[in-house]
Formats: C-alpha cells, sequence, structure tokens
C-alpha cells in the first residue's frame, strides 16, 4: 500500500475515495456562488417565458460550443444552433452533424432528466453518442464501453520526444470498481443533504480522476456537473453556462484540476476554486439577463413608433451590439451595410428615428453619427 508521502496521485492515497474538505473555510465562497444563483434566478422570473427560452436557447450554443472547445474541438456554430433548436422543438432545419447531435443529447439528458439514477449504462450511452462513428478525429477508439487497453492512461502535452506528464490516471483494471465506487456515491448522495456545489465540484473531480474512457471524458465530466447542478435546484435549467466559464479560464482549470489529482484527499482548494467559477458563471448569465430586460423596456417604450423593417433591424443590432459596437459610432454608410438601404434611404431612416426619440445625434455632414437614446 502506498504511502502519503510517497503517493504521486490523489488514487494512490491510503483512504481514497474518501475526499474531504472543510466547509468553514469554504463558507465565503459558497455563500458568494449561492447569493449569485438566487440574483440569476431572480432576474429570470422576470423576464417572461418567451424571452427567457430565447436567452436559454442562446446560453445552451454557447455551453455546447464550449465544452468541446475546452478539448481543442472546433463545432460548426449552424450545426450547434438547429441541434440545439430541434432539441428545444424550436425548429426542425438546419445544417446536421452526428457528432453535434450527440453531445446535445448527451447535455439534454443531464439538465432534463436529473431526476433518473446515474449508471454504468447511461453513463456509456452518453459516450457512443459523443462518438457515433467510433472514431475520435481519424482514430479507432473504444466507444460506449470503459477502456481496457494496459498503457498507462495519461494526460500529456508537448512535442513528441518532449512530452510533459501531467496526469496518470488509475490502470484500467481498476477502472469498473473505481467507477461503481463513483456512481454507488453519487447516487446516494443526492439525498444525504450535501451542499450541492460541494458535491457537483467532488463529482467532477473524482470522475476526471478515474478517467474512465479512451476519450471524451472531460465532455462527460462536465455532462456529470450539469446534471449535479439540475438535481442541487431540482428543475432543469440552462441559466448558467458552467462550460464556457471553464473554457474562458482554460489554463486554471486544467491547473486547478491538476493540482487537485497530484494533492492529498482534502480537496478544499479545488471546491473553493469550482465555487467561484460557478458565481462567475452566474453573474455573467445575470449580465446577459439584464441587458435582455433593457432591450424588453426599450422597445416597450417605443412600442408607438412606427419603424419600417430596415429600422427595426438596425435599432435591434445597436441593442445587441451596443453602442461601443460601432467603431466610430452608427454612420449612414454603416446603416446601409446593415439594411441595404442606399445613403438617401439611410439618412431619412435615422433622421426619422432621432425625431421619434430612439436615436440622438451628434456631428454634422459626413461626420453625423448616431447612438441609442436610453433612459
Amino acid at each position: 500500500m502506498n504511502s502519503p508521502h510517497s503517493a504521486k496521485y490523489i488514487w494512490q492515497q491510503p483512504g481514497w475515495p474518501a475526499l474531504r474538505y472543510d466547509l468553514a473555510t469554504l463558507a465565503p465562497e459558497l455563500g458568494a456562488a449561492r447569493r449569485a444563483q438566487g440574483s440569476v434566478l431572480g432576474r429570470a422570473e422576470a423576464i417572461g417565458l418567451e424571452q427567457l427560452a430565447s436567452i436559454t436557447n442562446a446560453i445552451w450554443v454557447d455551453e455546447v460550443i464550449a465544452t468541446a472547445a475546452i478539448e481543442g474541438e472546433a463545432l460548426n456554430l449552424d450545426a450547434v444552433r438547429s441541434s440545439v433548436a430541434r432539441k428545444l422543438g424550436l425548429g426542425e432545419g438546419g445544417p446536421v452533424a452526428r457528432n453535434v447531435d450527440g453531445l446535445v443529447d448527451v447535455m439534454h439528458d443531464a439538465g432534463s432528466a436529473f431526476a433518473d439514477r446515474l449508471d454504468a449504462d447511461r453513463l456509456c450511452r452518453w459516450h457512443s453518442a459523443l462518438f457515433p462513428g467510433g472514431t475520435s478525429g481519424i482514430r479507432r477508439i473504444e466507444v460506449g464501453r470503459y477502456r481496457s487497453f494496459s498503457d498507462p492512461m495519461q494526460i500529456i502535452s508537448g512535442r513528441p520526444g518532449k512530452e510533459v506528464i501531467h496526469y496518470e490516471a488509475p490502470p484500467s483494471a481498476r477502472v469498473a470498481a473505481e467507477m461503481d465506487a463513483f456512481i454507488d456515491w453519487f447516487n446516494s448522495s443526492a439525498t444525504a443533504g450535501e451542499d450541492g456545489l460541494i458535491r457537483a465540484a467532488l463529482a467532477h473531480l473524482w470522475f476526471e480522476t478515474i478517467h474512465p474512457f479512451e476519450d471524451g471524458n472531460g465532455r462527460i465530466g462536465r455532462a456529470i456537473v450539469d446534471l449535479a447542478l439540475a438535481q442541487d435546484l431540482g428543475a432543469a435549467t440552462r441559466l448558467y453556462s458552467m462550460s464556457r466559464q471553464l473554457r474562458e479560464n482554460r489554463r486554471a482549470y486544467y491547473d486547478a484540476l491538476n493540482q487537485a489529482q497530484s494533492g492529498a484527499l482534502d480537496v478544499t482548494g479545488w471546491v473553493a476554486w469550482f465555487a467561484h467559477q460557478f458565481a462567475e458563471a452566474c453573474e455573467k448569465s445575470g449580465q446577459i439577463i439584464q441587458a435582455a430586460l433593457a432591450k424588453q423596456r426599450f422597445w416597450a417604450q417605443h412600442a408607438g413608433v412606427p419603424l419600417n423593417e430596415r429600422q427595426r433591424k438596425a435599432i435591434q443590432k445597436l441593442l445587441d451590439v451596443g453602442d461601443s459596437g460601432f467603431q466610430g459610432g452608427l454612420s449612414a454608410e454603416k446603416y446601409g451595410a446593415i439594411t441595404g438601404a442606399s445613403k438617401a434611404t439611410a439618412t431619412r431612416d435615422l433622421t426619422a428615428l432621432a425625431e421619434h426619440g430612439l436615436l440622438f445625434v451628434s456631428g454634422q455632414g459626413r461626420s453625423t453619427r448616431y447612438a441609442l437614446k436610453r433612459d
């Protein structure tokens, strides 16, 4: 048996997998995370179902793109949008990509079927959905089952001959037993009264430490986070994008995982880092909802103003990207580029928008610029 001093990785520690943490140390981060979560849920209640569906759709698209991008996979944005729309019942058209549909299916199952127990079959079906052709790139891999190869399962970076081994997972012969222990804990802990954020953090670390599949462990590990967070809330929601947050902090994410996997069984540091990322994800979602509410108020305020389709399109563009999205301000030329209007028509449209109080004007002649008039 390994001693604490000879163990290189957390799974080699005596007592593994009894992960522990200091609740008093975590209290500030957990409190901040719960406040951020409460704020975004409160804002969501105020926005209305139609607008909320649009926001949820956009967040989910971003989440799908992000969880793949963390692993270096660039998905087709149109394929992701159409796949998410189909899953939400918002449309049937658009390009179809089996790997994209598979990833969306996994994330949908994790977020919506949160009352279902986790088991090996469910995880293996998730894995099969990620690799519908049985390959990762052009390399054939074991799909829909735990890894069985005898070579070490290592996380490696660097050029050939100068590789750096960041982590080595338990050997394949141990995977089934390790996963049985993980799944038993995951299901029993759902009703054991443990804080849901702590449970999500522990679940992600524990799963990634076992690394049970030949490929796709990161995406499935983040789907397990989605499942744990949905169970914590007791509802299916896409209001916060953890994968987007982790992608934006990809290096820190890998560093935090690596540090926890190479340390002792006390994983307080990892849980605190995870809770902070969750709070940041909620804050960013709150900003998205706040912007949507501002758009809603703007349109309500000007509901009686007669607008043609060109004007409506340009105003919506300004609301989406903000005045700063137009370097040097919105001009007649840029209005024409957005709407296809001639310069004369653009000038008439913009003048009318200013007269109706939707825009304010600065400059003169060719230097005339327009911006949204907000109260």
